[in-house]
């Protein structure tokens, strides 16, 4: 074979890789959550909808919520729908972790029990809604658990930003869940390397 039809052969190749590569690219959500009447664009769950026709798997890793010093941490937890979480106590007393619905539907309600410093309980949640986490021994205690749809979420820090990676090219509807406003709907367009939206949560 000719030297220059080798040339050709791997011009075509290093073409059909970087086509690959480019097509399996994951683009971005970035963008911003202001709020109307609420005391903090913190701990808000954003994340992208149900997508029709599209099923993904229950993630294989777990995620922490631990409660230390008195506290659920993180305060907000978003988690995508069969994901098992594992509660871990930090703190030198019994902890119970219980909640009493999700989303109100109160046949979902489960009390974890109690238990010691360093131990940790695990559950799957199956269930699409919001966990309010509750600890019966100490009641100034409370958390929450988001459970959404697909793997594409965030939870947004102290200013209001947050970041949703790995999310493919498409049209997608955008949510939001917060403590203490309303619900919010956006649609949002991926067709680019980085979509950036802006949200309003209100009271």
């Amino acid at each position: 074979m000719s030297l220059i039809k080798i040339a050709a052969k791997v011009a075509v190749a290093a073409g059909l890789t970087l086509a690959l590569v480019s097509a399996v690219k994951a683009n971005e959500i970035k963008g911003k959550v202001s709020v109307q009447g609420i005391k903090s664009a913190e701990n808000i769950a954003v994340y992208v909808d149900l997508i029709p026709d599209k099923k993904f798997d229950a993630p294989n890793d777990p995620v922490v919520v631990d409660q230390r010093k008195m506290a659920f941490i993180p305060h907000v937890a978003a988690v995508q729908q069969g994901t098992t979480v594992e509660f871990l106590n930090s703190d030198a007393v019994g902890h119970n972790v219980y909640w009493p619905s999700v989303s109100g539907n109160k046949k979902l309600a489960h009390n974890l029990g109690t238990w010691p410093k360093g131990e940790k309980k695990p559950f799957q949640f199956k269930d699409l809604g919001v966990a309010s986490l509750l600890c019966n021994v100490h009641p100034e205690m409370s958390g929450y658990v988001v459970v959404v749809p697909t793997p594409y979420f965030a939870v947004t820090d102290k200013e209001g930003n947050f970041e949703i990676k790995n999310v493919p090219a498409g049209k997608y509807t955008l949510k939001t869940w917060s403590e203490d406003g309303k619900p919010t709907t956006q649609a949002v367009d991926v067709s680019g390397a980085t979509a950036t939206v802006e949200l309003t949560v209100k009271k």
